[in-house]
């Protein structure tokens, strides 16, 4: 199996797309290194992936304090040695109108959805180029391609993602390090629930669309065949996402326009 072996770090690993991505690469046979802020949901998830405890590392991680990953990263090269795939999962979301989002929450998400992953990535970059291999993968979304309502810093940190990632992966490209990005639409996970309101408070709130979503063990699956296929992107949506997608790329001025009379599609 090809990832048989292979050392993955995925944080944001306590629920939704993290938690699914887990349990497949621990059926593959992969060590797992599981990150996120509640220690107790790592255990949860860590016993559910019915491994030898030597092939997992719980590692509690705030992905915003940029300053920590360093030392973080050097736990994990002290017990595994090297590591063959990042994926950047970790993520939150909001539901503001910008007249009422605060510098405080646009700093949050960013610091979350861009500059923790960016830290991330630098720690562990340097030895994928000198092993001349390696695999970063960047849970974006398809909000990084268009935009809704009462999103401004998500969609924003998305589409930076987009443009980061994207560079990277031409600037790597001849060092054997492969740069996967994943552009999910609706996935049935926490996302809508964790959101954060004005005051930087979660709503805690459903969503109709995001509960009738993809299911995340789909897309966890499509994107390990992703990763073995060596693919630089791919868009797990339904058909309304990928429609607005291609409607924003050929025809913005309608899309805007159709786009004002939706919160979401």
């Amino acid at each position: 199996m090809f990832f048989n072996g292979k050392v993955v770090w995925i944080t944001g690993a306590s629920s939704g797309i993290g938690e699914s991505l887990a349990y497949a690469f621990a059926r593959q046979g992969a060590k797992l290194v599981l990150s996120a802020r509640r220690v107790e949901e790592l255990q949860r998830v860590k016993a559910a992936c019915n491994i030898a405890d030597e092939k997992v590392l719980i590692l509690p991680l705030d992905v915003s304090d940029t300053e920590a990953i360093p030392a973080q990263a050097k736990l994990v090269y002290d017990r595994f040695g090297q590591v063959d795939i990042l994926i950047n999962n970790a993520g939150v979301s909001h539901w503001t109108k910008i007249k009422d989002l605060s510098l405080e929450v646009i700093h949050k998400i960013f610091n979350v959805n861009f500059f923790g992953g960016i830290a991330l990535t630098k720690a562990v970059l340097p030895k994928m180029l000198e092993s001349k291999r390696g695999h970063i993968v960047v849970i974006s979304s398809v909000l990084g391609k268009m935009v809704v309502q009462k999103q401004a810093a998500y969609n924003a940190s998305k589409h930076a993602l987009q443009g980061f990632y994207d560079t990277l992966r031409l600037e790597v490209a001849a060092d054997g390090v492969n740069v996967l990005l994943v552009c999910p639409g609706f996935v049935r996970t926490n996302v809508a629930k964790n959101s954060l309101n004005k005051d930087g408070v979660a709503i805690n709130q459903d969503n109709d669309k995001i509960a009738k979503g993809l299911d995340p063990e789909y897309v966890a699956e499509e994107i390990l065949k992703a990763i073995e296929k060596n693919k630089d992107e791919i868009i797990l949506a339904g058909r309304p996402e990928k429609s607005a997608i291609l409607l924003k790329r050929l025809a913005p001025g309608l899309f805007a326009k159709m786009m004002r009379k939706r919160k979401l599609l």
